[in-house]
């Protein structure tokens, strides 16, 4: 229904606006996700001449041209033509992918992306990784800065690919002269987002391994917009950190949740973790139970320094994310339905707290039943 009043009619089209000088931007991925939040964020600003979305079918957002097509094809160079910043957000981090051909999807993507950029003479590419390519480790300090060496391995889901994205980042400004490429990496997100990470709040007890000493830094998807927005318009660059500022220590997550802990021998969880993979029952790899074991917060300084804060606190994440995940039934990181509750509840509540091989083909039985 149009309104009848012409200043309103007038502000909400685009054809009688004022010019804006300000860039064209490329979305890829901007169909859904944290693509077509960005890809909506960024087509109602005044600060953003026209957006350009990419992806393998068209969103839903009307104000944004649309280019449909995968972004491995070198045909994307013809489609950038004319964008001043591209922010590739095209990578498949799901759970239940084939590891083989995610890998295969994100990095020829991003290398697809980055070359095809500079054939287009886009001067800014922004990349979106993760803060897990820092890695879980004992000895970090609380918190990182950003210029941390990235010792993360590819043993956790994605985190290989996203550490190949980075080298990508690297490597391109000497590979294509002129071309800017920023990295954000945001921390644990939040916010319509389904990782091993936030499964691991879709269990009913909270697995802590014994002498680990877990810190929480969540990112909520409003302020990973906000930041990429801020990287678009070139108010910052290089190698940024998005998060809640601070962290939760477990037991504050323990308190502020009401689940109570399942603590288990360091040799008991890693062994459960790696042989239910193994043997197909849960998605998620040993290397991620590591990201619930030891710190990996990032001070998130130079976003900072450019002017930039995070709307949302850490406390106020974990409680969307309860929210969210409530009704939820995770064990060992594979999500069960109600069938798969009945039928292995009890059996996989035991896999989840011994891993032994005999509740291993208990499990096995009680799926062939269903």
């Amino acid at each position: 229904m149009s309104s009848p009043d012409p200043q309103v009619r007038a502000a909400r089209n685009p054809a009688s606006r004022p010019a804006v000088r300000g860039p064209v931007v490329a979305v890829t991925g901007a169909a859904s996700g944290i693509g077509a939040l960005l890809t909506e964020r960024l087509a109602a600003s005044d600060e953003i001449k026209q957006v350009l979305a990419i992806d393998e079918r068209r969103g839903e957002c009307a104000s944004a041209t649309w280019h449909v097509l995968d972004v491995r094809d070198p045909a994307i160079a013809e489609k950038l033509r004319g964008a001043d910043v591209v922010v590739h957000l095209a990578l498949d981090l799901d759970l239940e992918s084939d590891p083989a051909a995610r890998t295969a999807y994100n990095v020829r993507g991003t290398q697809t992306v980055l070359t095809a950029a500079a054939a287009a003479g886009v001067h800014r590419v922004v990349l979106c990784t993760s803060t897990m390519v820092y890695g879980a480790l004992e000895d970090n300090e609380l918190p990182l800065a950003e210029d941390a060496e990235l010792r993360a391995t590819a043993e956790a889901t994605g985190v290989g690919d996203l550490l190949e994205v980075e080298r990508l980042a690297r490597r391109a400004p000497r590979a294509h002269p002129g071309l800017n490429v920023t990295v954000v990496r945001p921390a644990v997100l939040v916010g319509g987002t389904d990782t091993a990470l936030t499964r691991y709040f879709e269990s009913p007890r909270l697995l802590v391994v014994a002498g680990s000493r877990p810190a929480w830094q969540f990112c909520h998807v409003d302020d990973l917009c906000s930041a990429l927005e801020h990287a678009t318009l070139e108010r910052v660059d290089g190698e940024l950190a998005v998060g809640c500022d601070g962290w939760l220590e477990q037991e504050e997550v323990e308190e502020l949740s009401g689940i109570r802990r399942m603590e288990l021998p360091s040799a008991v969880a890693l062994g459960a973790a790696a042989r239910l993979h193994r043997i197909g029952l849960t998605p998620s790899p040993a290397g991620d139970l590591a990201y619930t074991m030891y710190p990996w917060v990032v001070s998130g300084s130079r976003l900072h320094e450019s002017g930039w804060r995070p709307q949302w606190t850490n406390e106020e994440v974990l409680a969307e994310l309860l929210e969210e995940v409530a009704g939820r039934r995770t064990v060992a990181g594979r999500r069960l339905g109600r069938k798969d509750a009945t039928a292995a509840g009890a059996a996989g509540a035991t896999v989840a707290l011994l891993g032994t091989a005999a509740v291993v083909r208990r499990v096995r039985k009680a799926r062939r039943r269903i």
